[in-house]
């Protein structure tokens, strides 16, 4: 019996480490950029990393399966545009953003993806508003309060906080690789690249519909995207540094960052994949801001990011604001079912809220909820 009980945890311990990753990439992404590293540079090295970890998986899937699909010009013409903006443009901006603000800044506003996927759903017809309806008012006072939450984290920082330091700062991380930390002045700037890099990422996710249509197999087009991801990020960068020594990675730190970024970035593609065959999106998303708490703890004690109160309420609000989003979409899915005359069992081991985030009413389609 107990067998089973430990079946039932298996998703949400996997999502657990999934956020420990998270965390990681963060805070080792940052002292990588600090360290001298370009971002840019970065992003190729890791999509390349993945597409090249990814590869095995995309060999074995085919021959096991004996088809090869045929995505077809449409289809590759998504999967490009997809790769341009959701994944290239995504990637830039969230780790130029990394660098210009803080560790504990890109993880708390990633929270804000679910609500400004909500408000591109509902522009591309995927999500219907109901001026009447508690979920459709949940959904989009949950958006509000994200936004708000943001908006505060960029402009207000107020006083200090944990003035007194757990690790002198002599020793402190950075510190000790030598880094050199950017102007204070670019705090805002920092994170409004934040914010246009959870922009891009929700375009990700909504792109990942018409692209499930032409490519129904996950690996196949996740292997694209990161190809062509690593093509056209290899373009921008040739473009905005003409200086070639920004492709060396003289330190340990750098090399060892970018092998962990791209490995990490395949293996939460399989775990996520799983978690959201076993629970569904929804959930999946709910284990966000677990990321958000470890990277705050671990960046302010040790790698002696400044936390302001300002900043810290900003987190909580956006925190608050994407739990009452996806309360809203858990009811709205419930709400579904019952009409399609479904029997609502909360013994079983899919609930309510496992389904897709975005869920067209016309379509069972599951919508993949991953970090790229």
């Amino acid at each position: 019996m107990g067998r089973w009980h430990f079946e039932d945890y298996k998703p949400a311990l996997a999502m657990l480490g999934l956020q420990c990753i998270y965390a990681l990439l963060a805070i080792f992404s940052r002292a990588a950029l600090v360290h001298g590293m370009s971002p840019r540079v970065f992003v190729v090295y890791r999509n390349a990393i993945a597409t090249l970890t990814m590869a095995p998986a995309l060999y074995f899937s085919t021959r096991i399966s004996g088809n090869r699909i045929f995505i077809g010009f449409r289809g590759f013409s998504l999967i490009f545009v997809t790769a341009l903006i959701g994944v290239t443009g995504n990637q830039n901006a969230y780790f130029e953003g990394l660098y210009l603000s803080s560790s504990s800044a890109a993880s708390a506003i990633v929270n804000l993806i679910p609500a400004i996927t909500f408000v591109m759903a509902v522009t591309a017809g995927l999500e219907k508003i109901k001026a009447r309806s508690w979920r459709t008012v949940a959904k989009i006072v949950g958006t509000i309060v994200c936004v708000g939450g943001a908006a505060s984290m960029a402009l207000i920082k107020g006083p200090k906080l944990l003035n007194a330091q757990i690790l002198p700062k002599n020793i402190s991380f950075l510190n000790i690789l030598g880094a050199v930390e950017p102007e204070h002045d670019t705090w805002f700037l920092g994170c409004v690249l934040l914010f246009v890099s959870s922009c891009f990422w929700s375009f990700w996710i909504i792109m990942l519909v018409p692209i499930s249509r032409h490519c129904p197999d996950p690996i196949i087009s996740c292997t694209w995207l990161l190809f062509i991801a690593t093509i056209l990020s290899g373009f921008f960068t040739v473009l905005v540094d003409d200086n070639t020594k920004i492709w060396n990675l003289p330190s340990l730190l750098q090399f060892a960052t970018c092998l962990y970024a791209g490995t990490s970035s395949a293996l939460s593609f399989f775990v996520q994949s799983w978690c959201v065959s076993r629970r569904g999106p929804l959930f999946t998303a709910l284990f966000n801001p677990v990321c958000t708490v470890l990277t705050t703890l671990v960046s302010s004690l040790f790698l002696h990011e400044q936390l302001y109160m300002g900043s810290l309420m900003g987190a909580i609000a956006v925190i608050i604001g994407l739990y009452i989003v996806l309360w809203g979409k858990a009811k709205d899915v419930e709400d579904m079912k019952r009409r399609r005359g479904e029997e609502v069992d909360d013994s079983s081991e899919k609930k309510d809220i496992e389904q897709p985030l975005l869920c067209d009413e016309e379509s069972d389609e599951t919508i993949k909820y991953d970090k790229v």
